[in-house]
């Protein structure tokens, strides 16, 4: 390895400048060059989210904001507002090192993964919410655990906001499902402390109380949606089945302008110049030949001109014509 290289193998050459220079054998000027062109490798920033991917994540998650903030309005019947704070690759151990001594942590299904993320929700937006929702005005209360009916109150909340993660998350296939409420020391158990998560972080504004919403995906689904978003946004956009079957069932009620004519043919200047009313125009096809039906523009086939009562219609016929000439 140390040998010269042979001429015409570059890439030997670099690589015996390297073990050269690492071993201070080499000339002090090579071993400058060699350290212009090295740069240490941090493991840690491996697998990090581009500035691409992380575009086309923001404008998937500010759909999903976008859509929760009009949905929860509507439910407690006052201002909401839910934006995108940040989206990052940390260790889940971070993640779990960031929420809250008292707050809400869950555990989320993903179809058809089966793959568990976690969803926490800080605690300070429940009494405002459970105010509402019992006649008040949304007052701010003291931080506490909750109580059975907060639980099951905070669970459609929950609820809701998979709905919405679903929706905005079609492009990818995945459905979200709410599980079951974790404590914290459960959640620890979700995924693997050293398992790099992608993690969404949404801040959630009332007139009377702000909290965050933090989401932790694992690796296994962060790799799979990050593929398939860059990918595949941009070019086409998937519905729902529910949004396809009403659009096509809408389409199906645009009228298009259609017509039945002959087959052009070629004729004689002096025939279109005699043309008078009541004049016949012989046109050089048969009597048999068969009409062209088009639709937009577009050939569709051949019919005959037929009446239906009172109205004019087009019984289809085959795509050739004949020509008994």
């Amino acid at each position: 390895m140390k040998g010269k290289a042979m001429q015409g193998e570059p890439r030997e050459t670099e690589m015996d400048a390297l073990v050269e220079a690492a071993q201070g054998s080499a000339p002090e000027q090579a071993r400058n060059d060699v350290s212009k062109n090295v740069v240490p490798y941090n493991f840690s920033s491996s697998g990090q989210i581009s500035k691409d991917q992380l575009r086309v994540i923001s404008m998937l998650n500010d759909m999903f904001a976008r859509n929760l903030t009009h949905n929860l309005a509507a439910w407690l019947r006052t201002r909401f507002q839910v934006h995108l704070v940040s989206a990052e690759q940390v260790v889940f151990n971070e993640f779990l090192l960031r929420i809250p001594e008292i707050s809400y942590v869950c555990s989320v299904r993903m179809e058809p993964l089966g793959a568990l993320s976690v969803l926490q929700l800080d605690l300070a937006l429940v009494p405002p919410m459970v105010d509402l929702l019992l006649g008040g005005e949304g007052r701010e209360g003291p931080l506490r655990e909750l109580t059975d009916i907060e639980e099951a109150i905070l669970a459609s909340v929950v609820e809701m906001v998979c709905r919405e993660l679903t929706a905005a998350w079609q492009p990818v296939g995945l459905s979200f499902n709410l599980e079951r409420r974790q404590m914290q020391t459960q959640a620890a158990r979700i995924m693997s402390v050293n398992e790099k998560t992608l993690c969404l972080s949404f801040e959630m504004r009332m007139p009377h109380g702000s909290g965050l919403l933090n989401l932790a995906f694992p690796a296994v689904v962060a790799n799979t949606i990050l593929r398939r978003l860059t990918s595949d946004w941009g070019r086409r956009t998937r519905h729902s089945p529910e949004t396809r079957a009403r659009m096509e069932a809408t389409s199906k009620n645009i009228r298009l302008g259609c017509v039945l004519q002959l087959p052009a043919v070629r004729l004689p200047a002096k025939s279109i110049e005699a043309l008078e009313p009541g004049k016949i125009l012989s046109l050089d096809l048969s009597s048999r030949t068969l009409g062209e039906w088009r639709v937009g523009g577009q050939h569709m086939g051949t019919a005959y001109a037929v009446r239906q009562g009172s109205r004019r219609a087009a019984r289809l016929g085959g795509e050739t014509t004949e020509d008994d000439g």
